[in-house]
């Protein structure tokens, strides 16, 4: 891999590499990158998914290269890690320079014994001792509504215009990234770059771990919504620089009566007339609050720059809603993400394609790795490839250390009923109690909902004997040290637990999926990334929900190995993995461990498994 990555810095190409766990991946492509960055005075940007690999590459990683190289290289490495402004503190708004948060969820602090001033108060005394006032510094953490009365976004942000300037944290970041070597950042930076905002600066590579993450993150920054609450925010922050905000008020009142006449669901021809008007209309007088913003307001006045932060936000988005539709989905979401719900209250516009950003935004003509462990899908890179918008990649697929075979099972319950779109079906929640009995607890259920999660934590903690814990109950960092600490312990959940987290032991001899993780039918971004496809002549299903599916396959089932010792099953509670045309490409697309339908063979090795682990345990059933 080191050797892949090394070729494609030297050549300028793009790559494609999958590199599955415990191949010790962060190490393949820093190596080379710090002896390239090094080498040709280079700047390379390396961008993780999660923050716990972003701590792992800049706590760990990095400094073991540095130290390794720096005799070889004749001077160590310069290393920094890039984040978003917001996660500073701000020293400005300490002071009270900058009006308190106008939004309904960051309400001022109640008082000093309320919790939320606790935390604030908290802050204050951190402000005055931190050397970084980096918010992943502060230990222990402290809730956003606290971190939001002392950080502020980059559009709030007064620059250099801003009195305290000199002691600003998030520029002497933004000064060691600049001239580091090496610069660590996250895919939520990539996203604002790939935006049209420039927040990287100048560099000659990039490296994008964790890249099967990479395009719903970028769908995610170039995602914008539209309600009448935004519009109202906006409004009273115009108001407190003086100006009147009457046409504005107006403009948001009409978009609250056009939203209420229609119902939520994807607007396939754009927006309908009555609503275009509205939107028009909010866009004219948010335009008009601008400019009278920019007549009275001072010089450096932080209550301005947070008008004109908020109203350019609204301005920009009413633009957006009003252009080519044909380049974004547009739809009408309801409060609670229901589509079912009679009520609209937000219209919002996702990109069609992430494909061309990534390509023009990102990478351009400059050398790129993207790495994940779940990069071929079906057995080949070309859907990530064409997801990633990368054209023609040098792949490579360096393998796991793991012999899967013969570390681990997966079942898949061909006996059981198609799922239906009633939740988890009786059946299914039979032949979970079934398995857990013989695996002795020790199980990482990964469902499709938390609907589903929920409803097969409560019958299992019914049915049987040991400890189930369900991702809502708790923060999922303090679910996972308990599921760690009891052997007995079933983890259920979804989202979060499909991907990032890492139990290696007997603690998770068992992993369940409860049904292939599609995506949900009403999904207006599935929906019209489906519908493009198969409009140029591809297969839609294949193409975006077969591949989903596969990708949070992969992960999921990726959950199980962790460890050259581990052993267990994956068991697939969905009949269409064995029976469906599509099955062998998913199938295809997750760890290669030994496959079987025979139940009895799998419950048989859950037993074994069990019955090697320490404690000795069983599991009680309720009759």
């Amino acid at each position: 891999m080191a050797m892949a990555v090394a070729a494609a810095l030297e050549d300028g190409s793009h790559s494609l590499i999958q590199a599955g766990t415990g191949t010790g991946k962060s190490l393949g492509y820093l190596v080379p990158a710090v002896a390239y960055a090094v080498r040709t005075n280079s700047r390379v940007i390396v961008s993780t998914a999660t923050l716990a690999l972003q701590r792992q590459v800049v706590v760990k990683d990095l400094p073991l290269v540095a130290d390794a190289l720096a005799d070889a290289l004749g001077e160590r490495p310069r290393v920094a890690l890039l984040k978003g402004r917001s996660n500073y503190l701000c020293k400005h708004k300490i002071a009270g320079g900058y009006p308190e948060p106008d939004d309904d969820t960051l309400p001022i602090v109640a008082g000093p014994t309320s919790e939320l001033g606790k935390q604030v108060v908290r802050l204050n005394a951190w402000a005055e001792s931190t050397d970084t006032g980096d918010r992943d510094d502060l230990t222990p953490g402290v809730s956003a509504r606290a971190w939001a009365q002392v950080s502020v976004s980059g559009r709030e942000c007064l620059g250099q215009k801003c009195p305290v300037a000199q002691q600003c944290f998030s520029e002497a970041a933004k000064d060691k990234a600049r001239k580091a070597h090496v610069v660590v950042t996250n895919h939520a930076m990539l996203g604002i770059e790939a935006t049209g905002n420039d927040v990287l600066g100048e560099h000659d590579a990039l490296i994008i771990d964790e890249a099967h993450e990479l395009v719903s993150r970028i769908t995610s920054a170039a995602t914008h919504e539209l309600t009448v609450a935004r519009a109202d925010a906006a409004a009273r922050s115009a108001r407190r620089c003086g100006v009147t905000t009457d046409q504005m008020d107006r403009a948001a009142r009409g978009l609250d009566h056009a939203l209420g006449e229609c119902s939520p669901g994807r607007l396939r021809l754009g927006l309908p007339e009555s609503l275009a008007t509205a939107v028009a209309l909010l866009r004219d007088g948010t335009r008009h609050t601008l400019t009278e913003v920019g007549k009275v307001a001072k010089e450096a006045s932080s209550t301005a720059q947070v008008a004109v932060s908020v109203l350019t936000e609204v301005f920009e988005i009413c633009e957006e809603l009003l252009g080519e539709h044909g380049r974004y989905v547009i739809w009408l979401a309801p409060p609670d993400g229901e589509y079912d719900s009679q009520a609209a209250t937000r219209v919002v516009a996702a990109p069609l394609d992430v494909a061309g950003l990534i390509r023009h935004q990102l990478l351009g003509e400059k050398a790129a790795v993207m790495t994940s462990a779940t990069l071929a899908l079906g057995g080949t890179f070309d859907a990530m490839a064409r997801h990633l918008g990368v054209d023609t990649p040098v792949t490579l697929d360096a393998g796991s250390p793991f012999d899967y075979p013969s570390a681990g099972v997966l079942y898949v319950a061909a006996h059981l009923p198609k799922p239906g779109m009633g939740g988890i079906a009786e059946e299914a929640l039979d032949e979970l109690a079934a398995l857990i009995t013989a695996a002795g607890g020790r199980t990482l259920g990964l469902f499709s909902s938390h609907k589903a999660a929920a409803r097969a934590a409560e019958a299992m903690r019914e049915r049987l004997d040991v400890p189930i814990l369900y991702q809502l109950d708790d923060q999922v960092s303090t679910l996972v040290a308990q599921f760690k600490e009891d052997p007995r312990a079933c983890l259920f959940g979804s989202t979060t637990l499909w991907q990032g987290i890492d139990v290696p032991g007997p603690t998770a001899s068992l992993v369940v999926i409860d049904r292939i993780p599609f995506p949900r039918p009403d999904d207006p971004v599935t929906q019209a990334r489906t519908e493009a496809t198969a409009q140029a002549g591809g297969n839609g299903f294949m193409a975006v929900s077969a591949t989903h599916a596969a990708l949070m396959l992969a992960q999921g089932a990726g959950r199980l190995i962790r460890s050259h010792t581990d052993r267990g099953v994956v068991a697939i509670l969905d009949s269409r993995l064995a029976t469906a045309r599509y099955g062998g490409f998913l199938a295809r697309s997750m760890p290669p461990l030994w496959p079987t339908s025979d139940r009895e063979v799998a419950l048989a090795a859950l037993r074994r498994l069990d019955a090697l682990a320490a404690p000795a345990v069983g599991v009680e059933t309720h009759d």
